[in-house]
C-alpha cells in the first residue's frame, strides 16, 4: 500500500527486447537525455551486464565501484550506487560484468524476482526528487529482466525495422502476461517505438504499416531514423542530443520525450 506522507513516486519504465541490436540501450540513454532536457529529473538504472548504458553516459570502468550488482545482491545504499552524470538532471545506476552472474546468485533467494521492486521503493529514493526511472535492461528474458518487469509501471519496447521484427514480439508479450498474473497485476505495455527506421526502404515502411495495424495506438507516432549521429555518439561517451544537438536522431528523440511526457505530465515540466 503507497505511503500518503511521501511524496509523488516517479513513473518506472523497463525499456526491454529480448533480441539485441534494436537500439534498446541508445533508446534508454537518448529518451533519459531527451527527458531532461525538458525538465524532469531521471534515473537510468543500467540492468545489462555488458555496461552500455553506463559507458554511453561517461560512467568509466574504474569509477564503477558500486553498481546495480550490489543493489540487488549486497543491498548496497542507493545514494552509493547512484552517480551524476554530465546530462544536467540525469542520474544513473551504472552495471558492469558482475551482472552476468547475478541470475544465478538471485536463483536461492526467495525474494529474487522483487530486489529491484523494492530496492526503488525504498525511503531513500525520495531524496533524489525523480520523475521517471528508466530501466535499461539485459537483452534476454532473464531473472534481470523479469525484476525490471516487476519493479517497474510499464515497458518499452524498441522494434527494430526489419523483417521477423514483429515476430519477436510474441515472446516478450508472453513474459508481460505471465509477470502481470503472478507478480505484478498493474503492469503494462507503455508502446512500442520503431527504431533504425531507413524511410526510403520499402520493408520499414512495410514493418511500419504491420506494427500500427497489429498493434494500433501501442506504436508511438515518433520514429527514430536509422542515423550516423546516433551510431557516433556512444563512442564519445555522449547522447546523441549532446553529440549533435541539430541531428535528425537528436531531434527524434526529443520528440519521443516529449511524447512520452504527454502521457505523463509533471508538474515542473507541464509548460515546457
Amino acid at each position: 500500500m503507497s505511503d500518503p506522507t511521501r511524496p509523488r513516486q516517479p513513473r518506472i519504465i523497463a525499456i526491454a527486447n529480448q533480441k539485441g541490436g534494436v537500439g534498446k540501450t541508445t533508446t534508454a540513454i537518448n529518451l533519459a537525455a531527451g527527458l531532461a532536457e525538458l525538465g524532469a529529473r531521471i534515473l537510468l538504472v543500467d540492468l545489462d551486464p555488458q555496461g552500455n548504458a553506463s559507458t554511453g553516459l561517461g560512467i568509466e570502468a574504474e569509477n564503477r565501484k558500486l553498481t546495480t550488482y550490489d543493489l540487488l545482491i549486497d543491498d548496497a545504499a542507493l545514494s552509493d550506487v547512484i552517480q551524476e552524470t554530465d546530462v544536467p538532471g540525469l542520474l544513473i545506476c551504472p552495471a558492469n560484468a558482475d551482472l552476468s552472474s547475478a541470475d544465478m546468485e538471485l536463483f536461492s533467494n526467495e525474494k529474487r524476482s522483487f530486489l529491484l521492486h523494492d530496492a526503488l521503493r525504498q525511503p531513500a529514493m525520495d531524496a533524489f526528487a525523480l520523475d521517471f526511472i528508466l530501466i535499461d535492461c539485459p537483452p534476454s528474458l532473464s531473472l534481470l529482466t523479469v525484476n525490471a518487469m516487476v519493479a517497474c509501471h510499464s515497458v518499452l519496447v524498441p522494434l527494430q525495422s526489419e523483417f521477423f521484427a514483429l515476430e519477436g514480439l510474441s515472446q516478450l508479450m508472453l513474459t508481460v502476461r505471465e509477470v502481470r498474473q503472478t507478480a505484478n497485476p498493474s503492469l503494462r505495455i507503455e508502446g512500442v517505438v520503431l527504431t533504425m527506421y531507413d524511410g526510403r526502404n520499402r520493408l520499414s515502411q512495410q514493418v511500419e504499416t504491420d506494427a500500427r495495424q497489429n498493434l494500433g495506438d501501442l506504436v508511438f507516432q515518433t520514429i527514430i531514423p536509422r542515423n550516423v549521429r546516433v551510431s557516433e555518439a556512444p563512442s564519445f561517451s555522449l547522447p546523441v542530443l549532446s553529440y549533435d544537438s541539430a541531428s535528425k536522431g537528436s531531434e527524434a528523440y526529443r520528440a519521443l520525450a516529449a511524447e512520452l511526457l504527454a502521457r505523463h505530465p509533471i508538474a515542473h515540466t507541464e509548460t515546457v
